[in-house]
């Protein structure tokens, strides 16, 4: 039907050329030979509801662009990115498909056109195109946006398809949709109107209405253009002259000669070289890594047989550009490879000598390679990445400091400063800021930072705030959403959303997205009288459950959001819980110049007044389980209720929910859960959580929930038999090893764990080895690497340990241990 619609546009396209169109056309003709000029990029939005004319009004622009700058570039590259589900955007595609792909052949031009969906878009992060077409009519995706705008190089252009530019804030696209839930099936439709805003105030960006035949928006820039300075090459480089000359910018260059610090084995007083790499997305940072890899296995071969370098990243995706420069650098320096893929991603650069190889961030750790390189290093939890740091001897961290990931300068904050007090570490730190595909002064850029919030950070805080910190005088903010996204209230939104990006390891656009659009998500703040923000958090309401949709749940059904009640019910398997209705806390930051001094309990203890004064029965939340933070939530009376079975693939960390009830039957439901939780952490311990870091599971066992405190009294056990005790007391006096005993032990520590906190009489470091050595079933030499003990200290204290828990729960001590010893007949035998 389609491509019927087709077969007579050949003859409709010319009335689709209005006057109005050829004079904003001539206009910005103009205002692109600035562009190329000034190298920077410009952006055409063609705003209607009639799909036929705004792919005939796309391709006159690409083909007048073709024409334009046909003398001037080889090789022209145009990436046209569309959802395949929408008949209109199938429609729009069709008709530049067929009509550029024509053009193209009719005059022999270099010229490729690539089509692709927009699920596909991450692979298109490392590629440069001169043009780039986005179908934004049926989805405002954030990350879509901020992922590919900047593929374009400098003096190419953007087309962007929309609905009617003065309707679109009424139209619900299908991220706004991903957003709903059940209890709130109709989205906001706040995040369209920012962008529009935005958009309005912004340079380099001209709308135009197609149905109308008019011009929306339309500014004569005055952009300064930019003057490139030759590239200059050290004189006494250690890596060949040649791979220098890979570079394309200076920044490049200096980022290559940094990396050199690699080479030679670190000295005293160091045992470790880390050198860091930041930057702003596009600079060029993983292409400088790829190609300096290269110079280190050079260099490095000559006084070694084999050299294995690991690359880890959130995504195999994230290092494709490294790769294809590492390849290109390789080449360079005449070394032989073979390239290794998995579904067109490059994974591995291999031959006898060397390899330069791609791993998960959970997995790099467990390698035994020379060189690891990190790159995207903000969007890697910050603890597996001191673990990478710690381990290897020559480390690379490279991260974007405002990219589509939205890293911020968390990373700086959060990780440098302690890479900087090590004494044992030098640290080369290079902070690159030319722009490789377009100008300092590209207002495309400017834009999308601007409409992502990817250059967000908290306010600078003085001497004049810290008194008020000192003081505790804060004021609890509850800001309407739609108003957050208004210039009036920029600055506030900017303020809040800077704090996440510092406080969280990875944030997106599409966290901006859902803010603004998702109908059970609100923000709240925490401000000095002065009005600067110094806490912010983000909430969802989740539940009641549907209850066509519980039976669902229980069987392994999905519900949108609602991510506490589902995994509760899964797991926990108490009806009860889908009535329930609370907030999740989807995060909470404080400033990071003023954390750890009660804040973020203060901020915690105002979102749980509210939700009391909300009614409703819990509030709680979900991260990846480390010691820093449980302590934080379990000091604040929350309480763990579920696991997951499994790491997170780029946290590595297990994800832990936890509950603080506010009714009396949710008192009731959590004190059920967390036993449950309990009995099924201490079972699975020597299997699913085997790997689990003993901190964090002494935490989640030495917590307990009691609705009701009193009237639980120390029982003895009698679970075993007559012949179980027997052997356990031929342990405790040194006749009989642990491992002929270990199964009655489990279940003796089993036991102990089980009951009231009250009645637990082992220190820290004994609880701490029962876990690691009895219940994970750790070799002996594992537990003492992990506690930083010896091995015999272990061996002692496990036996200690069961000493003490057979007077507890048997009642016996170790001198009537001896007497009671081997008198075990028939008679005395009880099952």
């Amino acid at each position: 039907m389609l491509s019927n619609n087709l077969k007579h546009l050949t003859k409709r396209a010319p009335s689709y050329i209005t006057e109005n169109f050829k004079e904003f056309k001539l206009r910005f003709r103009k205002e692109l030979n600035k562009a190329l000029n000034g190298r920077y990029r410009l952006m055409v939005i063609l705003a209607g509801d009639n799909a036929e004319r705004q792919g005939v009004l796309c391709v006159d622009i690409l083909l007048s662009y073709l024409k334009w700058i046909g003398n001037m570039r080889k090789g022209i590259k145009i990436l046209y990115v569309y959802h395949d589900e929408f008949n209109d955007a199938l429609y729009r595609r069709m008709i530049v498909e067929r009509f550029i792909k024509r053009y193209v052949k009719k005059h022999r031009l270099d010229v490729e056109l690539e089509i692709a969906v927009y699920e596909n878009s991450e692979k298109y992060l490392g590629i440069t195109s001169h043009a780039l077409v986005i179908d934004l009519v049926n989805s405002l995706k954030p990350n879509d946006v901020g992922r590919l705008v900047n593929v374009v190089e400098g003096g190419g252009i953007i087309i962007a398809f929309t609905p009617k530019w003065s309707e679109w804030v009424n139209r619900r696209n299908l991220f706004q949709m991903s957003l709903a839930v059940p209890q709130y099936p109709e989205p906001r439709n706040v995040f369209t109107r920012w962008f529009q805003t935005i958009t309005m105030a912004s340079k380099g960006i001209y709308v135009y209405d197609v149905d109308g035949d008019n011009i929306v928006k339309f500014d004569e820039e005055d952009i300064p253009s930019e003057t490139i300075e030759p590239i200059s090459i050290p004189n006494n480089t250690m890596f060949p002259k040649d791979l220098y000359k890979l570079a394309l910018t200076q920044d490049q260059v200096n980022a290559i000669n940094a990396i050199e610090n690699l080479i030679d084995n670190p000295k005293n007083p160091y045992i470790r070289v880390s050198v860091v790499l930041t930057a702003d997305r596009g600079r060029g940072k993983s292409c400088a890594i790829g190609i300096a890899l290269a110079g280190l296995i050079q260099n490095m071969l000559k006084h070694r047989n084999r050299i294995r370098i690991a690359v880890t990243a959130p995504a195999a995706t994230n290092v494709q550009s490294l790769m294809m420069l590492a390849m290109k650098a390789l080449d360079t320096l005449g070394l032989r490879y073979e390239i290794m893929k998995k579904e067109d991603t490059v994974i591995e650069l291999k031959s006898e000598r060397f390899s330069i190889e791609y791993w998960s961030p959970a997995a790099v750790v467990k390698q035994d390679v020379d060189i690891v390189a990190v790159d995207e290093a903000a969007g890697i939890p910050v603890p597996l990445i001191h673990k990478i740091w710690l381990k290897f001897k020559r480390t690379i961290f490279a991260t974007t400091i405002h990219g589509y990931e939205g890293a911020g300068r968390g990373f700086s904050i959060r990780f440098l400063k302690r890479i900087k007090e090590d004494r044992k570490t030098k640290l080369v730190i290079y902070e690159m800021e030319e722009p490789i595909r377009y100008s300092r002064h590209d207002p495309i850029e400017r834009w999308v930072f601007r409409v992502l919030l990817l250059d967000a950070e908290p306010d600078e805080l003085t001497e004049e705030d810290m008194k008020y910190i000192e003081k505790k005088e804060f004021i609890y903010l509850k800001p309407d959403v739609s108003d957050l996204f208004t210039i009036e209230r920029e600055k506030i939104l900017r303020s809040l959303f800077g704090i996440y990006v510092l406080a969280h390891y990875r944030n997106e656009p599409d966290d901006l997205g859902m803010i603004a659009d998702a109908p059970h998500h609100s923000v709240r703040g925490l401000a000095l009288p002065n009005g600067k923000i110094v806490g912010a958090a983000q909430l969802a309401e989740e539940g009641p459950i549907p209850i066509n949709y519980i039976d669902s749940l229980l069987r392994g059904g999905k519900i949108p959001g609602n991510i506490i009640p589902d995994r509760l019910l899964k797991h926990g398997r108490l009806r009860d819980i889908g009535n329930g209705r609370g907030w999740r806390i989807v995060r909470i930051a404080v400033h990071p110049e003023i954390q750890g001094r009660g804040i973020g309990s203060y901020f915690l203890s105002m979102l749980i007044r509210e939700a009391l004064e909300r009614n409703y029965d819990w509030i709680g939340s979900g991260f990846g389980a480390t010691e820093e933070l449980l302590r934080f939530w379990i000091k604040n009376e929350f309480v763990p209720v579920h696991i997951s079975p499994d790491r997170n693939p780029v946290s590595a960390e297990y994800t832990v929910l936890l509950i603080k009830p506010l009714t009396d039957t949710w008192s009731k439901i959590v004190e059920l859960l967390n036993k449950e939780f309990k009995m099924k952490v201490i079972d699975s311990l020597y299997d699913t959580y085997r790997d689990l870091e003993v901190e964090v599971a002494h935490i989640l066992l030495n917590t307990e929930y009691r609705y009701k405190k009193d009237g639980e009294e120390c029982m003895k056990t009698d679970e075993l038999t007559a012949i179980q005790v027997d052997r356990l007391l031929s342990y405790i006096n040194g006749y009989m090893t642990y491992e002929s005993c270990n199964d009655v032990i489990v279940r003796l520590v089993k036991y102990y764990w089980l009951l009231p906190k009250s009645c637990r009489n082992l220190d820290r470091f004994e609880e701490m080895v029962a876990i690691a050595k009895v219940l994970q079933g750790l070799p002996w030499e594992t537990v003492a690497d992990i506690l930083r003990n010896k091995k015999s200290k272990i061996i002692e204290t496990v036996r200690e340990t069961i000493v003490k828990l057979t007077e507890t729960f048997i009642g016996l001590n170790r001198e009537e241990a001896e007497k009671f010893l081997g008198g075990v007949t028939l008679d005395k035998y009880r099952v």
